[in-house]
């Protein structure tokens, strides 16, 4: 099991320093002597929001289009939970979308 993993969330751009901030202080985004590194990138998010759903952005049943900004960041498998919960608690969807990808450290690679 990876002891690096890389978290990626999907989140609208107004939204995003809010996130991105939760996250670094949840410890996501330690490189070498560096905190709070991170990516984003804009691009449109899709959702239609079902029965039941009580959406920050559109409607019942509506198909909705929203810029949405891709911040992903690394962190160590012990601040995944703390990662994870700081996203949810700053993100304004009930549903967020969040990618966790185990990571290989490319300086293993260099010995």
């Amino acid at each position: 099991m990876s002891s690096q993993y890389k978290v990626v969330v999907y989140v609208p751009v107004a939204s995003a320093p809010a996130v991105r901030e939760a996250m670094g202080a949840a410890g996501a985004g330690k490189q070498g002597n560096y905190s709070c590194c991170s990516f984003s990138v804009t691009g449109i998010g899709r959702f239609k929001p079902g029965i039941g759903a009580q959406p920050a952005i559109g409607q019942i049943g509506k198909l909705e289009e929203v810029i949405e900004e891709r911040i992903e960041a690394a962190c160590d498998q012990g601040l995944l939970r703390d990662v994870i919960a700081a996203i949810v608690a700053a993100h304004p969807y009930e549903e967020p979308a969040i990618d966790v990808l185990a990571l290989d450290n490319w300086k293993g690679f260099m010995d």
